[in-house]
């Protein structure tokens, strides 16, 4: 996509969110929205960027759709539905969130636990990847089980306007296909540069409220963007977010499952550091729900355990490092 294409697109996307209502519009209207802007056909065709658009626009609103379901479907091979919704990994972690044990393999029976947009709450079917144990011959497969065979329920936590939601399925009959054992490291990779490119909106738009705020509070006769210390603490949340936003560049100029979970990690590490100064910016105002602060850091904060936090990722992949004694190149120079 050309950057002037690509620049008008991120306009159009922007724009449309905020016509709709931006975060008070809820997940249903912003996922019509995107519907018909040709979301899915852009995630078809312009998988990358059309990744990057929708989701940094929706954490620079602190949006809420489902479309985080038609990424990982996608990723794994499957044509996205509206009427059909993912079980993610449990909240700090990445596995599959299905099981199928050794008894039931032939009755095609599965277990799961996980997490899933709002999309669960009213579509029709549950698609999850099931790890089939440690067996001979064991291999990861996807199912599809009714809605109606499934514990569905909403997450009140930090940011219930998050629309995620827990799902309990337990000995349920499913369609079972074999999966390839790359594909749900695809779908992982995929959904983590996601979350990591909504993250980075939220940050964004969390410096800019305090940068603003900086710019409209007086103290001492004088705005107080015109302090030393305020500008230090802008300048090392404006650092961390362009330092994210190179991370996703090159987690996309070099897909892959190691890329996306440094981006990921590092988007979890930014959102941390932009809330701690912009706050500080803030002061108390950024203690209260009159400001809007508070939205974007509550939503930060429930992205972070989507698909691993940056502290499970980072152990992750230390150790995996000291078990190769190699170190792998990233990006090609």
């Amino acid at each position: 996509m050309m950057d002037a294409e690509r620049a008008l697109l991120a306009e159009t996307v922007r724009d449309a969110i905020a016509a709709a209502g931006g975060p008070a519009a809820g997940g249903a209207a912003l996922d019509a929205v995107l519907a018909e802007l040709g979301w899915r056909e852009m995630l078809d065709a312009e998988p990358r960027d059309a990744i990057d658009i929708v989701f940094t626009a929706l954490g620079n609103a602190n949006g809420t759709a489902t479309v985080l379901d038609d990424v990982v479907m996608s990723a794994l091979g499957a044509a996205p539905r509206p009427d059909v919704a993912v079980i993610l990994p449990r909240f700090g972690t990445w596995d599959p969130p299905g099981r199928i044990e050794a008894d039931r393999i032939d009755a095609s029976k599965i277990d799961a636990r996980g997490l899933a947009t709002g999309r669960a709450a009213t579509a029709g079917e549950l698609l999850v990847v099931c790890d089939a144990g440690a067996g001979p011959g064991a291999e990861p497969c996807i199912a599809s089980v009714a809605v109606s065979v499934a514990a569905i329920d909403a997450v009140r936590g930090i940011d219930p306007e998050a629309g995620f939601h827990r799902v309990r399925v337990e000995g349920a009959a499913a369609a079972i296909t074999p999966l390839d054992a790359r594909a749900w490291e695809s779908a992982v990779a995929a959904g983590r540069r996601a979350v990591a490119h909504q993250m980075a909106g939220a940050s964004r738009a969390m410096l800019t409220l305090a940068g603003a705020h900086a710019v409209e509070r007086v103290q001492f006769g004088r705005p107080i963007a015109r302090f030393q210390a305020v500008r230090h603490r802008l300048a090392e949340a404006l650092v961390a977010v362009e330092a994210l936003e190179a991370a996703l560049t090159a987690a996309g100029d070099e897909p892959n499952a190691v890329t996306a979970a440094l981006a990921k990690a590092v988007a979890g590490r930014t959102a941390r550091t932009v809330a701690a100064h912009c706050q500080q910016v803030l002061a108390g105002i950024g203690f209260t729900t009159e400001h809007p602060f508070h939205r974007f850091l509550k939503r930060a904060m429930a992205l972070e355990g989507i698909f691993g936090s940056a502290d499970e990722i980072a152990f992750h992949l230390g150790r995996g490092l000291l078990a190769s004694r190699t170190v792998p190149t990233l990006i090609e120079l």
